[in-house]
């Protein structure tokens, strides 16, 4: 076998073992305290980087605990023209939002202020499982 076609064949193998992260495309809103009880650790404080889930990501409570990095990513109404901070934040699934949307998530206050202006209310997110 010719160098090429083993360089070829090594790189084909490292690209099907290799895991690919894709941000998955929403929005967030945000809710305010107490922040307990909530669906997955009744009244065990989880701290307030947190998060609500909507129904498919909650998924009947398999995503309780389960741990996402989220980045604010743009507007969505005229209130606040630039409401990104720049920065990510980490936060834990907590409990169920079962007002939102199949795209939306609802951040603690505290979580949402981390990635973006409260002002906006609501922002475009991306979010990665960690």
């Amino acid at each position: 076998m010719g160098l090429m076609t083993r360089i070829f064949f090594t790189i084909a193998m490292v690209a099907c073992f290799t895991s690919v992260a894709q941000a998955i495309a929403g929005q967030a809103t945000f809710y305010t305290p107490p922040y307990v009880p909530s669906s997955c650790f009744g009244f065990e404080d989880r701290g307030v980087m947190i998060l609500a889930a909507n129904s498919g990501l909650f998924a009947n409570r398999a995503a309780c605990g389960t741990r996402y990095r989220v980045t604010c990513t743009g507007r969505t109404n005229d209130g606040v023209l630039q409401p990104c901070t720049g920065n990510s934040v980490d936060v834990t699934v907590v409990d169920l939002c079962p007002g939102c949307a199949a795209n939306q998530v609802d951040l603690s206050r505290e979580a949402f202020a981390v990635i973006a202006n409260t002002d906006a209310g609501r922002i475009n997110i991306e979010y990665n499982r960690i």
